[in-house]
């Protein structure tokens, strides 16, 4: 098996998880600055408990936006990307990859959100950044709203809740893509915009708990980010005369549990509504029939005009892409084990597959049916945005000997390779977190994902040194020859 030469193999990471500087160049209050955490904790609360309820208290939020330090905040600090960027960078270069996914600090761009005018630092952090990634020749996938935005456009307008939200986000896009519009290859507006439904704060800043009709209130956010999207997709478009803009979910690879009529049923049912129904407007341009069934069933009334058709139609994105981590079981019957994946909560085991550190089914498989999946349903390129395995590794001998991520690598990559061989048109792939940053579910370093070693423990203690772990050289290697001694 070998690749293209222009397959583009390269690593993601997420600026509120791996920056830092929070406080710096005129950044204001992020609302992924204001997630708690707490290293006395017990293993349950940390893993399986903080890891999959995103949610934020109003209190909880209250105590964050007063308390200007790092201790209990570990996403202020990350890994300090945000000032050790050149010499990442340069590890990036000796790696290998052809493309970084990264993600812009709206809070870094509009402080409070609603300014005329960007702020100039935050700016120029980016064009630094961005110019040093061309050095080295490697391209940039920006996504523009990665799990966050001003914390003071939740506080003084409720956020996404509202739609003049529309409007201050289209300011930070039109920011970003006058400013580089040279140097970006690639964009994507959201970040897993599914995450409205299972991540309430990551996904849509909302505070759960005071929401009369969550659902109601999930799915107006949801329409207002689907205008915000094809609003995008349109200026990028326009302004920078190229074709590069995607969709971004989470996507999950559902079987049904059993040959039983009904599980197959409630197959369609979960994939559907955790998968095709936010693709299926960013990439056909409007709602799905099937929609209007789950709004009946959850009591949900969204006004959707015939100019926001109009914009959704015209504006759909030109390739699609997703994060892959598990797959996942559908049934009518209760009878099976539960464990976790991938910030949904709890799932149905799948008795043919192995699970990583955390609970999450290793399914190469699932990663090549997904794959074909999206592609029969939309015709349009494939680009995996985030892959990859969360383990405790651990430091010995100066590296890290983690076979186990070089297993699962591998294993994927065939994967890949025969999706492409079925007839996938797919022409990128970014590993998650491919150097350790602070985990998005628990906030955690010791969640480790990456080939890349940081020194840092969940406190935020260590040198941060940067230290190449086994799988770093394996992964070295495969891209150099790309991929013909799988």
């Amino acid at each position: 098996m070998k690749f293209p030469k222009d397959f583009l193999w390269g690593g993601a990471i997420a600026c509120s998880q791996a920056d830092g500087g929070f406080d710096e160049g005129g950044k204001g209050l992020s609302t992924q600055d204001c997630r708690y955490f707490d290293s006395n904790w017990d293993f349950d609360t940390i893993y399986n408990v903080n890891a999959y309820a995103s949610d934020i208290t109003r209190e909880r939020l209250n105590a964050a936006i007063a308390d200007k330090g790092t201790e209990h905040y570990p996403l202020r600090r990350g890994i300090d990307f945000y000032h050790r960027f050149k010499e990442d960078i340069a590890l990036f270069k000796e790696l290998g990859i052809k493309v970084f996914r990264t993600s812009s600090c709206w809070a870094r761009i509009f402080p409070y959100g609603d300014e005329e005018k960007p702020n100039e630092e935050g700016l120029a952090y980016y064009r630094a950044m961005f110019d040093e990634l061309k050095k080295n020749d490697i391209k940039i996938l920006l996504t523009i709203c990665h799990y966050d935005m001003p914390v003071a456009l939740v506080e003084n307008y409720g956020g996404w809740k509202n739609r003049k939200t529309i409007d201050f986000y289209m300011n930070y896009v039109r920011a970003m893509v006058d400013n580089f519009k040279d140097v970006v290859d690639y964009w994507i507006p959201f970040n897993e915009i599914n995450a409205a439904r299972f991540g309430h704060w990551d996904g849509i800043s909302i505070i759960g708990e005071e929401e009369e009709n969550i659902n109601q209130t999930i799915f107006e956010c949801l329409h207002h980010q689907f205008i915000a999207n094809a609003k995008a997709v349109e200026y990028i478009h326009e302004t920078a005369g190229t074709y590069n803009v995607g969709s971004m979910i989470a996507a999950f690879t559902i079987y049904p549990g059993t040959c039983n009529p009904d599980d197959v049923m409630q197959e369609i049912n979960d994939i559907r509504n955790s998968n095709w129904f936010y693709t299926d407007i960013m990439a056909r341009g409007h709602y799905p029939n099937y929609a209007f069934r789950l709004f009946d069933k959850l009591n949900v009334k969204l006004e959707i005009s015939e100019e926001d058709k109009e914009i959704l139609k015209n504006n759909t994105v030109d390739f699609v892409s997703f994060s892959y981590y598990a797959s996942m079981i559908a049934s009518v019957s209760e009878d099976f084990e539960v464990t976790t994946g991938n910030m949904a909560g709890s799932v149905y085991v799948n008795p043919y597959l192995k699970k990583s550190d955390f609970g999450w089914t290793i399914d190469p498989q699932g990663l090549r049916i997904c794959m074909n999946r999206f592609y029969d349903r939309y015709e349009k390129p494939i680009f995996i945005a985030e892959n990859g395995l969360g383990a405790f590794d651990k430091l010995e001998d100066g590296t890290v000997h983690d076979y186990y991520r070089i297993e699962y690598l591998r294993e994927h990559f065939k994967a890949i390779g025969q999706a492409m061989d079925d007839g996938v048109e797919c022409f990128g792939y970014t590993m998650w977190g491919f150097i350790d940053i602070v985990s998005c579910g628990p906030l955690t370093m010791d969640k480790r994902y990456g080939v890349i070693y940081v020194d840092l423990d969940n406190d935020g203690n260590g040198t941060g040194e940067r230290i190449r772990k086994d799988s770093f050289h394996w992964y070295k290697h495969f891209i150099e020859t790309q991929g013909e001694e799988l």
